[in-house]
């Protein structure tokens, strides 16, 4: 066990490299191996996730679960992600990051094979709940290591493009997943994606990179001269921690993003049955619906690092406010708008993936990891990470309840109703408004 431990622990520091053209050619071609694979990667860990989302129809008609069973298995699989998240964010600040979320993407995608391989409820259940552990190493450990090798005035740009990353795994889930159950059926659907997560986790780990110090480089608040957000803290690790827990901010926006990913999630899990059950499309028009989800989150992802760096100073709190009534706006066009029109629907979930591709940046991580020292940004994902899905999980289930009771059985034929489930994800999105306002003018912790 010592060993193993030993092997995710990050590495000591190395006496610095005293030559300044050799550290500047190291750092900038790590940095830019980091990020790539920070965005392929960590891409790749929500085809691994989302699985179920798409196959959810076709093990439906198969008989081999029910809604509310499914509602069950996807709750499960978020109240483990939610204290993954808590607990692997603390181990973050202190991992080998080219280890820890590599091996994590692997074992997710064995999980996957073993998945699509199962037949009972309670053994779906079973592997649903690790894959959960193992999805949780994702996102902490990809903010502290964009923290390591990038200074704040670059951070906001540069965790907006990586936070777009969860976009680009939505879009090959919503759209090449589909197609792969749609050919080959359910089972597909997870092994596709498995064996996929297999090739790119074996990659990550000769990409990405342990600390700069590590390798005898600067922090890389010295390499830029960017003091922008406070000097790098002298304190413990422990300290710098401990500070996140007791941070009222911290909860604050814990809580803000909760509500938020209620309704990130009850699309995630929901919209495709919602278009195949509630507006009568077939699944590929559903998915090919929810391809704009993906492709606008990607794009509001982006635009809300470069929006908030540029025009507001690095200050996230206007474009936070705006996206938000996006997100309220979009959801009420998505579930207003009548049966049969494909292309409103289509713009309805475009501009709910540019909501909430700007929001998970803001309340999911940025706005916190601005305020609280850079040397816990793994903590503070954690925490925030832990509220988030706690808030995603419950969603889930009460979503599954919502929709399975209001399910009624005429002349044989099985048709669901959604209105109880949208009013809880629209106040969902209202409550995160809100709740987001109470923040608005803190300023950073050194």
């Amino acid at each position: 066990m010592r060993s193993i431990v030993k092997w995710f622990a990050t590495g000591p520091d190395r006496p610095p490299i005293e030559d300044s053209d050799r550290v500047r050619r190291i750092f900038d071609k790590r940095r830019w191996r980091v990020f790539v694979w920070l965005i392929v990667g960590y891409g790749f860990f929500y085809t691994c996730r989302l699985s179920l989302s798409v196959a959810k129809k076709p093990m439906l008609d198969d008989g081999v679960l029910s809604v509310e069973q499914m509602g069950i298995i996807g709750a499960v699989l978020l109240y483990v992600y939610a204290f993954g998240k808590f607990f692997n964010g603390f181990l973050a600040d202190r991992a080998n990051i080219r280890r820890f979320m590599s091996m994590a993407l692997f074992l997710s995608a064995i999980v996957n094979l073993l998945f699509g391989s199962a037949n009972n409820f309670l053994l779906f259940a079973v592997l649903w709940a690790f894959n959960g552990w193992f999805q949780s190493i994702g996102s902490a450990p990809s903010v502290v290591s964009l923290c390591q090798w990038f200074s704040n005035r670059e951070r906001g740009t540069r965790y907006g493009i990586w936070a777009g990353a969860h976009n680009i795994g939505e879009g090959l889930t919503f759209v090449g997943t589909a197609l792969i159950v749609n050919m080959f059926g359910w089972r597909w659907g997870f092994w596709a994606p498995g064996m996929a997560c297999i090739v790119v986790a074996i990659i990550m780990y000769i990409n990405l990179s342990d600390r700069p110090e590590t390798y005898g480089l600067p922090k890389v608040a010295d390499y830029k001269q960017d003091y922008s957000a406070g000097k790098p803290s002298t304190e413990s690790t422990g300290s710098q921690q401990l500070m996140v827990l007791k941070s009222p901010v911290v909860w604050v926006l814990g809580i803000s993003s909760a509500c938020m990913y209620m309704t990130r999630y009850a699309v995630n899990s929901w919209a495709i049955f919602y278009l195949q059950e509630g507006k009568g499309y077939e699944l590929l028009e559903a998915a090919s619906a929810m391809a704009a989800y993906p492709v606008f989150g990607l794009a509001g992802a982006i635009f809300s690092g470069v929006l908030s760096d540029r025009l507001f100073g690095s200050r996230r709190n206007v474009p936070a406010l705006l996206y938000g009534l996006l997100l309220t706006g979009s959801l009420c066009l998505f579930y207003y708008s009548p049966p049969g029109m494909l292309i409103v629907d289509t713009i309805a979930l475009g501009l709910f993936g540019f909501a909430i591709g700007g929001l998970v940046v803001f309340l999911a991580g940025l706005i916190a990891v601005d305020l609280m020292p850079i040397g816990a940004a793994g903590a503070v994902k954690g925490v925030i990470g832990l509220f988030s899905y706690l808030g995603a999980a419950s969603q889930d289930w009460i979503s599954g309840m919502l929709i399975e009771r209001s399910k009624t059985v005429v002349g044989g034929v099985t048709s669901y109703q959604f209105d109880q489930a949208f009013f809880f994800w629209i106040g969902a999105s209202i409550a995160s408004m809100l709740l987001a306002l109470i923040v608005w003018n803190k300023k950073p912790k050194e």
